[in-house]
């Protein structure tokens, strides 16, 4: 399955013009065979807007933004993850991203479970025990957003799960190029999974973004791997290389999970 992460500048405070630019990201990476468009954190308003903005803009998973979103992946035939800030029924504002199919059938959505320092908790609830896992075209997909992947139970969570891929919409800021550099191709050979980190670059108010984005192979390698600017990345995930990977690295079966309650 071929997949395009899109490393973009935020557009604070405009979903209409993140929609806009969405539409034309999923013309291109159609017309060039991905299957999957995978966006930042926040994407649909921007990250870095404080708890009035949140507030303001905040919508349902299945809201107006969703359905524009399911239209522009039908009209394209190609699946979209993309980040938002949820609203619940219960009045909680949630950092979450949704997975619509190429038919514009929602697949699943996930919320943040680890926030970041002042920024997230002063705008954000933290999502609870809810890690779905997806399929799509034959794979299984996990979603974390951000931060969460920078704890290693959450994607050895997934990966115990079956998942394939594990898709991380990210907002990563300087000075923390160690994560995109270092840790993610670190959670795919740990996992023996893909790992799909789609980060901003550019700025928002005081943040500069690292850019950085990657698709990092279950052997450690980068399938793709972005530089500081906007672009459309993309890389082919293949299963015999999944496979033969899981073959020869074997932490999953290993493990001895008897040993590791005092942890928890």
């Amino acid at each position: 399955m071929r997949i395009a992460l899109y490393q973009c500048p935020p557009l604070p405070l405009d979903p209409a013009a993140n929609l806009d630019r969405l539409q034309q990201r999923a013309i291109e990476a159609a017309q060039r065979g991905a299957a999957l468009l995978v966006c930042p954190e926040m994407y649909l308003s921007g990250y870095n807007i404080g708890l009035e903005a949140v507030s303001a803009l905040a919508e349902p998973c299945d809201g107006p933004w969703a359905a524009r979103v399911a239209d522009i992946a039908r009209e394209n035939g190609i699946a979209i993850l993309y980040g938002y800030p949820e609203s619940s029924a219960g009045g909680a504002i949630f950092n979450a991203v949704q997975l619509i199919d190429a038919q514009g059938h929602p697949l699943g959505n996930y919320r943040k479970t680890h926030l970041f320092g002042e920024l997230d908790n002063g705008m954000f609830s933290a999502g609870g025990d809810d890690y779905p896992l997806l399929e799509l075209n034959g794979w299984k997909l996990g979603m974390l957003i951000c931060y969460d992947v920078e704890f290693p139970e959450n994607v050895r969570r997934l990966a115990l799960n079956g998942a394939d891929v594990v898709l991380v919409p990210t907002a990563n800021m300087v000075p923390y190029d160690f994560v995109c550099e270092v840790l993610v191709r670190a959670r795919a050979f740990e996992n023996q999974c893909y790992v799909a980190y789609a980060n901003y670059c550019g700025g928002e108010g005081e943040i500069r973004y690292c850019g950085l984005s990657s698709i990092a192979a279950p052997d450690g390698t980068l399938a793709a791997v972005c530089g500081r600017e906007e672009t459309l990345a993309f890389a082919e995930l293949k299963r015999d290389k999944l496979e033969a990977s899981r073959a020869s690295i074997t932490y999953l079966k290993d493990r001895r999970a008897e040993l590791y309650r005092p942890l928890v």
